[in-house]
């Protein structure tokens, strides 16, 4: 039987996504069984949390190597009557998801950490917004540019750092785009997908430059990062970006 939602003991998960799953927190922790969509989240990191607190998963993603893990971690969990990988691309959701009378049945939808190499995050996140119900959230979390600036700064590669300080790809010749996004450009895309935009947060605010893999020092880190999460200039400069959103 399916264990009653509750906020995931934050032992269980990573410290650096500690702003995403407080945000994720309310939607998630009702004690009420969700439909949750997870567009590029294969190997199974949200999705297997999620489905330990008993919601229905779906995850989406092109990658045959990724759904593979899924299965293996969520069986290895035991919620795999709990999780479906179907194997598509975000931009093309439409064709692999079942359609419902409302346009999307799915109460919440994860895009974490995607849009930085489709071919077109419009296109992607409108998708996505169309497959979930009126009054569902989609969650969004995206690289920003400040704190990638930064890190290439003081990594010792000023002509990257500037490269992505002016919007250009540093490492143009590659044949993925590497997009960094600022809060402005996420609101832009979640408005431009029909969504209403909530509060933005910072992701890995302090994680990625401190060590706290065991003990005291991974509470007292994943402490630091909910405190400055949503607090400026501390969020400005985070390796990532969290936006909520609902769809009207």
């Amino acid at each position: 039987m399916p264990t009653s939602p509750s906020s995931p003991p934050a032992e269980q998960l990573p410290v650096r996504s500690a702003a995403v799953w407080a945000a994720l927190d309310p939607v998630v922790g009702t004690g009420t069984p969700l439909r949750v969509l997870d567009v590029g989240g294969g190997s199974g990191m949200f999705a297997v949390p999620l489905a330990r607190l008993g919601h229905d998963v779906t995850v989406v993603d092109p990658s045959a190597d990724a759904l593979a893990t899924l299965r293996r971690r969520a069986d290895t969990a035991g919620v795999g009557e709990r999780v479906r990988g179907v194997q598509g691309d975000g931009d093309l959701l439409h064709e692999v998801l079942p359609t419902t009378t409302d346009g999307g049945g799915f109460d919440l939808a994860l895009c974490h950490w995607v849009l930085e190499v489709v071919d077109d995050p419009a296109v992607t996140l409108s998708e996505i917004a169309r497959a979930v119900r009126p009054g569902g959230q989609v969650s969004l979390a995206a690289v920003n540019r400040a704190g990638a600036v930064l890190a290439r700064a003081v990594s010792g590669h000023p002509v990257e750092a500037l490269a992505l300080h002016e919007g250009r790809d540093p490492a143009p010749n590659r044949t993925r785009p590497g997009r960094r996004f600022t809060p402005a450009d996420l609101v832009a895309l979640v408005e431009g997908a029909g969504l209403r935009p909530g509060t933005w947060r910072g992701v890995s605010v302090v994680a990625d430059l401190l060590d706290a893999n065991s003990g005291a020092a991974t509470d007292a880190v994943r402490a630091l990062e909910l405190a400055l999460a949503e607090a400026s200039p501390y969020r400005d400069i985070a390796t990532g970006l969290h936006l909520l959103a609902a769809r009207p």
